[in-house]
């Protein structure tokens, strides 16, 4: 249940002092219940039970007491809003980068998901760029055989999304020059920017569809392998989110070297090597095989790295309630015993 939007999960007071008012609401009702009776064993003092009914012929109904409780509730509710209660409310980032990382490689040419991989790459990777907070500064990093900026982190949604057309394909796959260039261009804003003790919190989004081809995707130990850069990332408290794009069945039809002919590639996904670069760096691994699933994780990421939570003030709903359950029941006594509780 909310109010303007706030919900009444409460993790804290800033003044719970006034959390003490409640026994004094605790003793007026006490004191409210021994009035009732005192006044029920006045009224059976009467030995003469015509004069009784005379005196009291109608027997008092249980909805007498509703406005004095509905006082009460209110009074509680209003403590409780002086006590000044705090919550956990979920608001924009205003200060964060995210480096977007697309493989492409030759193997995007798939048409596993259709029309190709690289068209539905295209289409969800700029539904994230619309879909993230104005604030963010959103970055794109293109890989293949090499890695490059396409634009530096930036709040300008429209160019990011011009690049993102742009995007061509060349062959081999190098995810850990993805991966460096990303924590260069990283490091290349905190520095522009400056001025603050701290850097500010950045996210990549790696996105791949292929196994890693330069250097070659056994030679975990090599500088440039992804895990090594994954670990890199670690270190600088950078989390890679990991989205695995295709299918097992994925194939590609490579032009042979004389140009006479082509031979047809399988190009599966490769879910391992993008699961431990997530586990390595801290941060999270997906997987999609279609457009609506790849938008599903995209708006996913979307919501976590556009938004923080954090605690404010939570006692507006608490005030309107208390406000509220006060009005009714001084009016329920107006109207049904024409005087006040």
């Amino acid at each position: 249940m909310s109010i303007s939007g706030t919900p009444f999960s409460i993790s804290g007071f800033t003044s719970a002092l006034w959390l003490g008012f409640i026994v004094a609401l605790v003793i007026i009702a006490l004191i409210y219940v021994l009035v009732q009776r005192r006044r029920r064993k006045h009224m059976l003092r009467f030995s003469n039970m015509e004069l009784l009914e005379q005196v009291a012929p109608v027997r008092p109904k249980p909805w007498r007491h509703v406005p004095v409780a509905l006082t009460l509730v209110g009074l509680l509710f209003l403590t409780i809003a002086a006590a000044g209660p705090t919550a956990a409310k979920k608001v924009p980032r205003n200060r964060a980068t995210v480096i977007l990382v697309i493989d492409v490689s030759l193997s995007m040419e798939a048409t596993d998901v259709p029309p190709s991989r690289i068209q539905v790459a295209r289409k969800a990777a700029k539904q994230f760029a619309d879909g993230l907070t104005p604030g963010i500064n959103l970055g794109l990093v293109t890989f293949a055989g090499t890695a490059s900026v396409q634009v530096s982190p930036t709040t300008n949604r429209e160019a990011v999304k011009a690049a993102i057309d742009n995007m061509k394909l060349a062959e081999r796959t190098a995810t850990g020059e993805g991966i460096f260039t990303a924590l260069q261009s990283v490091d290349t804003l905190a520095s522009v920017l400056g001025g603050a003790e701290t850097p500010p919190p950045a996210r990549i989004v790696l996105m791949s569809d292929g196994k890693q081809t330069v250097p070659d995707d056994q030679d975990v130990e090599n500088p440039r392998h992804g895990f090594v850069a994954a670990r890199l990332a670690k270190q600088k408290g950078i989390p890679i989110s990991t989205i695995s794009f295709g299918t097992t069945w994925g194939t590609v039809d490579i032009p042979d070297p004389d140009g006479k002919g082509s031979q047809r590639v399988r190009v599966p996904v490769d879910d391992d090597a993008l699961h431990e670069i997530a586990n390595l760096s801290g941060g999270e691994f997906f997987t999609a095989s279609s457009l609506e699933e790849l938008s599903s994780v995209y708006a996913k990421l979307d919501e976590q790295i556009g938004y923080e939570m954090t605690m404010g003030d939570a006692s507006r709903p608490w005030l309107l309630l208390g406000l509220l359950v006060t009005a009714a029941g001084v009016t329920t006594a107006l109207v049904y015993r024409q005087r006040l509780p």
